[in-house]
């Protein structure tokens, strides 16, 4: 074979794994999108809005 054609077959191949994985990804994010009603550290229920002049930091 001639090195062209073992570059070609070479980049032939890389681009099939980077879209499988692409398409991995996708599918594998679309499960976890189902996941996502639990919006904040598992509560189901928004955060209250921040009132003017409120501090955006943690109680502890």
């Amino acid at each position: 074979m001639s090195r062209a054609i073992v570059i070609a077959i070479a980049l032939l191949v890389a681009a099939a794994s980077v879209s499988a994985a692409t398409v991995f990804i996708m599918k594998s994010d679309e499960r976890s999108s189902s996941k996502k009603s639990e919006k904040f550290f598992g509560v189901k229920k928004d955060l209250p809005p921040i009132e003017k002049g409120q501090e955006m930091r943690p109680r502890w």
